[in-house]
């Protein structure tokens, strides 16, 4: 790809040439002109040439693909990059691998302060089973170490961290030599996060938010809240995004709100909505999950946090605030009483003020029937990470074993939830599952359960359009004029309609449809390739010798 030397400057009009872009406006696109953050027109290469001599900028695309810059509808920032940067142990195998890079990690940093890891999952280790605490002392030579599951709702700790927790043991969710969690994991997460400096945690973002920019991700919603991280954290990232070039950040607060005063507050912290992780319950990896029925392979059902009457409570304050609300529900008990909660919520403020809220819940994973159809009557946004299904779906994953494998295959029903009206905003939960907005729209095509897939176009719409309806805004997510110039160029192979099995009609993957082609995402292949991430106009990544 290669472009004139014209000197930065804000807000160039800029035309993009001799490549494919994906717009409804026009299937057949090839060029584009950008001016004052803003898509100003989209057509065909010999209407370009009009427009040549009266731009700042002209970019050669040499083929390359400029699509819509992609959405991640559920991230946590300073997390993400404390996992970029500091002790990861999603890549080990074993139990004895996991406690190998506790120890070379230690003996690399000896400069005291808490260790922060992130990613193991010994669901997928064949001693099936966590590091006890004194494995973990042993590995970690007496130091402080915090380590979450991959799911972030339970973690494992060294015996010097819990000394920095007073009561810690009397606390919901402690056990002796189990993973922690509740109350007790609460805490001790605290307790580590306060030990980052402000300075760390600075790194943290930038480095989290210039790896979402380099996947053509323009914008990011932060689930922030006073269970997963602090106000400082929170408001620290929203300062520092607006005062960079970079993906734009919309940050959600997850505390309960029940009246204006509560309401005004969460705005003053730059929310754009008293929702994220606010939790109903847990993680089905962690077994808090809450379900109707026990797991299949321990005799629980989850953890509640909140129930319908505390649910309708928040949702009618939000609503009578004019704030959108918002929950984690993953277990189908959690979301029983999140939908008793919302229709008990419409009945006091109105069905149609709850539903021009626009309000979303979480995760959503084990749907029913019923509550995917509550789902479109209360008009609530589905915000899902179908990278879950990848990690631990199928008839061996994870949900098999945690559920049964009649359980696990009703688990995260993306077509149902879009026949039924179900607006969908993907997104990673990053670090749970990393930010990759390509393999994410994969996941959804290509899901475990073939009931539950969905067409390449219509996962790539929900990973781009759908994080922007997320947040209340139908004009962004697509580029046709008028629209925020927010786009990401990509090298891939040839563009085709894909469909992921023969009940998508024939017609749509006909050249004469007009369908707009995408990359092929079959499984196996390799994925488009950033070579350039825009934000209102504004380069933001370039992929380096490029």
């Amino acid at each position: 790809m290669t472009e004139s030397t014209a000197p930065q400057s804000e807000h160039r009009t800029v035309l993009l040439r001799g490549g494919d872009v994906h717009s409804p406006a026009d299937p057949f696109a090839t060029a584009m002109v950008v001016e004052r953050g803003h898509v100003a027109w989209v057509g065909s290469e010999g209407a370009a040439d009009a427009f040549a001599s009266g731009v700042d900028e002209v970019i050669d695309l040499e083929g390359a693909l400029v699509t819509p810059a992609f959405t991640d509808a559920h991230v946590h920032t300073t997390s993400t990059g404390l996992a970029l940067t500091g002790l990861d142990l999603s890549g080990a195998r074993t139990l004895g691998e996991a406690l190998a890079l506790v120890r070379t990690y230690v003996a690399a940093h000896p400069a005291g302060g808490v260790v922060l890891g992130h990613g193991w999952d010994a669901t997928r280790w064949p001693e099936q089973r966590p590091p006890s605490r004194a494995e973990l002392d042993e590995a970690a030579a007496g130091r402080a170490v915090y380590l979450p599951r991959v799911d972030v709702h339970s973690a494992v700790v060294t015996t010097a961290l819990l000394d920095l927790v007073p009561g810690v043991t009397a606390m919901t969710g402690y056990r002796p030599d189990a993973p922690l969690t509740g109350a007790a994991h609460h805490a001790v997460r605290a307790a580590a996060h306060g030990a980052v400096s402000p300075r760390q945690r600075a790194d943290a973002q930038r480095a989290a938010l210039a790896r979402a920019a380099s996947l053509g991700i323009g914008t990011v919603h932060e689930c922030g809240g006073p269970d997963i991280s602090d106000e400082e954290d929170f408001i620290s990232l929203l300062k520092l995004a607006a005062g960079q070039p970079g993906p734009r950040v919309f940050g959600y607060w997850a505390e309960r709100v029940g009246d204006e005063k509560d309401a005004q507050r969460v705005r003053e912290l730059g929310a754009v909505g008293a929702a994220g992780d606010l939790f109903v319950d847990g993680s089905l990896g962690s077994h808090t999950a809450c379900l109707h029925e026990p797991y299949a392979d321990a005799p629980v059902s989850g953890t509640a946090h909140l129930d319908a009457a505390q649910i309708a409570a928040h949702v009618a304050a939000c609503t009578g605030a004019g704030l959108q609300a918002g929950f984690h529900a993953i277990g189908d008990a959690a979301l029983t009483a999140v939908v008793d909660g919302f229709r008990a919520a419409a009945e006091k403020v109105g069905l149609g003020r709850v539903r021009a809220a626009r309000h979303r819940i979480e995760h959503a994973e084990t749907l029913t029937p019923e509550t995917v159809a509550a789902f479109a009557e209360l008009g609530l946004t589905a915000s899902v990470q179908p990278a879950f299904d990848a990690a631990w779906g199928g008839e061996e994953g994870m949900y098999a074993r945690r559920l049964g494998a009649g359980r696990a295959r009703t688990l995260n029903p993306y077509a149902a939830l879009l026949r039924a009206g179900v607006p969908l905003a993907f997104g990673s939960d990053s670090p749970v599952t990393p930010l990759d907005p390509w393999g994410t729209v994969r996941a959804a095509a290509f899901h475990r359960t073939l009931e539950h897939r969905i067409s390449v176009r219509a996962g790539f719409t929900a990973h781009t359009r759908g994080g922007w309806r997320a947040v209340g805004r139908d004009d962004a997510g697509t580029l046709v004029p008028g629209a925020p110039a927010d786009y990401a160029v990509w090298r891939t192979d040839e563009l085709v309609v894909q469909a992921p099995d023969d009940r998508v009609a024939r017609w749509s993957t006909d050249p004469r449809s007009g369908t707009p082609g995408l990359p092929d995402l079959s499984p196996g292949g390799e994925l488009p390739v950033c070579l350039r991430t825009v934000v209102f106009g504004q380069t933001v990544y370039v992929r380096p010798n490029e």
